[in-house]
């Protein structure tokens, strides 16, 4: 089942979390297995399949990460562990924060900053109110953040430790 679909959402790179949880709420008014414990045994089984299917739908919503990972899974832009090639500049960069950190020289304000221009550069395509017939460059260059991000997320964790 296409989470979109399900949601009635438009199939876009980022969704209004508003939206969303109003969509949730009815949903789970409609599909809740608590409302079917005197249906069939068959209906109780779908209720709590489908019910199964919103939560699982808005937990990826919820989370801005996911939900770009699964337009881009929806759109055959990523694929199921693919090996993406990162820019070598992007790659230099991130060894020079990782040799810091093992200096134990805190690189978090720097991580940071390089995530918010991450978000500038593609911000338009993430805040598309509907997929504006996205061109090949435009998937790639969502996907290219995608990845870029997810590293830098990688380092963030690191640092937590």
């Amino acid at each position: 089942m296409n989470y979109y679909t399900l949601f009635e959402l438009a199939e876009t790179p980022s969704v209004n979390k508003e939206l969303l949880a109003a969509k949730y709420i009815a949903l789970q008014k409609k599909y809740h297995p608590d409302f079917f414990t005197t249906d069939t045994e068959t209906a109780q089984e779908d209720a709590l399949e489908k019910s199964a299917q919103i939560n699982k739908a808005y937990n990826t919503f919820k989370s801005e990460d996911k939900t770009l990972a699964y337009f881009l899974e929806e759109k055959g832009i990523l694929l199921p562990d693919e090996k993406y090639n990162l820019p070598p500049d992007f790659l230099m960069e991130m060894m020079e924060l990782n040799e810091s950190i093992e200096e134990q020289i805190d690189v978090t304000d720097k991580v940071k900053e390089l995530e918010t221009i991450l978000v500038h550069n593609v911000k338009p395509l993430l805040e598309a109110d509907i997929e504006p017939n996205f061109t090949t460059k435009a998937y790639e260059e969502l996907k290219a953040y995608y990845y870029k991000k997810k590293y830098l997320l990688r380092i963030l964790e690191r640092l937590e430790d």
